[in-house]
């Protein structure tokens, strides 16, 4: 199993939020990941070396746009 990363539903684009519901400040998946494994530069990524799959990030994320596979 694996986080996975839906770009079209992540409001993270460009380098910055783009969703008013987040009211422009992003904070979750990142934020949530015990082990720092997600960074945003232009778009989220995931460092799968550092990523252990404990799912913290999938129930952070407030537009459903990651997923545990």
């Amino acid at each position: 199993m694996s986080i996975t990363i839906n770009y079209e539903k992540c409001c993270w684009k460009d380098g910055k939020c783009t969703s008013c519901s987040c009211g422009g400040a992003c904070v979750g998946c990142a934020e949530a990941c015990p082990v720092g494994a997600i960074t945003r530069k232009e778009l989220v990524e995931i460092d799968n070396s550092k990523c252990v799959n404990c799912g913290a990030c999938v129930n952070a994320c407030k537009h459903d746009a990651l997923s545990l596979a």
